[in-house]
């Protein structure tokens, strides 16, 4: 089944180390892109397919108003068969998540919540310029929970500027506390072009080895709580996996909605541009072909060592890998610590999850016959 993906551009105030497309909030901009969508939705209606997954992304969804998800949420409901259970997810931060607009999403399907914390230090915030503090974060978490949502998911940064090992530590027990049951990790990168591209904040910013020795105490200690590594970055307890994600990782069918969003139909990956006024004035315009010739033997290895579950040498075969040669390859990086052997199949370990671009690299020159 499908997966929807709806990209909404909008932040009160951009994030200094974030690169992803945002414009700042207006009613003007918010209402010309909610009927811009609702557009784009609707002519998707003839392919009369079902969806399981809907994810409102960002930017800052929590920019929207109830009414709005709503409005959003009915045109999905009358274009696609929306599966019994479907999981319908949006991204909100603290500062924009009133009891109000949680109770609009609800109402209009909402049932898993992804919150960005990034930190549980009040300093690190507002370092990071982020427009919450600890508190409003808990208090966000308590929110949601109070009004019967108990699928939700908190992000956290590692690396960041004046973070500890200590310091991440306390923002991992504070989020425990809370029994939130999917916590997501990304280590901070400093874009190009970003306000955080300066000497400054990189000097601040965690060196790499510190990076690594956060990102192992993380996975340890999340693991002895009972969570589960099933993504690299993504951390969860029985029963809590991000399904929409998921189907990134495995090469499932998504479509995506409103400026800067991708699309995996078909075998082909496709982009709506980063252009908030061009998505609102011409909606319906057709989605722009990012690759139509995807390798899938390639995706594949670089999309399941992702995944706690792995490659499989069996998949890698049928896609015209060297099953052989891979299983070798795989053995020695093991040898190493790196690697995770099964029978049928072999995934990265925490350490090897530090080097997966240079391991997925190493296996996928060596299912092509390439390498040593």
């Amino acid at each position: 089944m499908l997966g929807i993906y709806l990209h909404v551009p909008f932040c009160i105030r951009k994030c200094p180390y974030c690169a992803f497309y945002s414009v700042g909030c207006s009613n003007e901009l918010i209402d010309g892109y909610v009927k811009a969508a609702i557009q784009k939705i609707r002519s998707y209606k003839n392919l009369g397919a079902e969806a399981d997954t809907v994810y409102f992304g960002g930017g800052t969804p929590s920019c929207l108003s109830g009414e709005a998800v709503g409005l959003i949420m009915e045109e999905i409901k009358s274009s696609f068969r929306l599966a019994d259970g479907a999981e319908i997810t949006l991204e909100a931060n603290p500062s924009s998540l009133t009891k109000k607009r949680l109770c609009g999403y609800i109402e209009a399907g909402v049932n898993r919540l992804s919150i960005g914390v990034q930190s549980a230090v009040d300093g690190e915030l507002s370092l990071l310029g982020r427009l919450h503090s600890w508190s409003e974060a808990k208090n966000a978490v308590l929110l949601a929970r109070e009004q019967g949502v108990d699928n939700i998911s908190c992000d956290l940064m590692l690396g960041t500027p004046g973070q500890t090992l200590e310091s991440l530590a306390l923002s991992v027990s504070r989020l425990l506390e809370l029994k939130v049951p999917h916590i997501s990790a990304y280590m901070l990168k400093i874009e190009e072009n970003t306000p955080f591209d300066c000497d400054g904040i990189k000097d601040l910013a965690a060196g790499e080895d510190l990076v690594c020795d956060m990102y192992l105490s993380l996975c340890r200690t999340l693991r002895d709580s009972g969570y589960s590594r099933y993504e690299i970055s993504n951390f969860s307890l029985p029963g809590y996996f991000s399904r929409h994600n998921l189907k990134y990782w495995t090469l499932k069918e998504y479509l995506g909605i409103g400026p800067s969003a991708h699309s995996f139909i078909g075998g082909r990956r496709l982009y709506i541009p980063s252009d908030v006024a061009g998505f609102i004035n011409n909606p319906v315009s057709e989605d722009l072909v990012e690759d139509d010739n995807i390798n899938m033997l390639e995706e594949y290895i670089m999309l399941s060592l992702r995944l706690d579950s792995g490659a499989s040498y069996q998949k890698i075969a049928s896609l015209g890998g060297d099953a052989g040669r891979v299983r070798h390859k795989a053995e020695i990086f093991s040898q190493n610590g790196l690697i995770k052997l099964n029978d049928s199949s072999f995934s990265l370990t925490d350490r090897g999850a530090l080097v997966s671009n240079s391991l997925i690299l190493e296996i996928y020159l060596a299912a092509i016959g390439e390498g040593v």
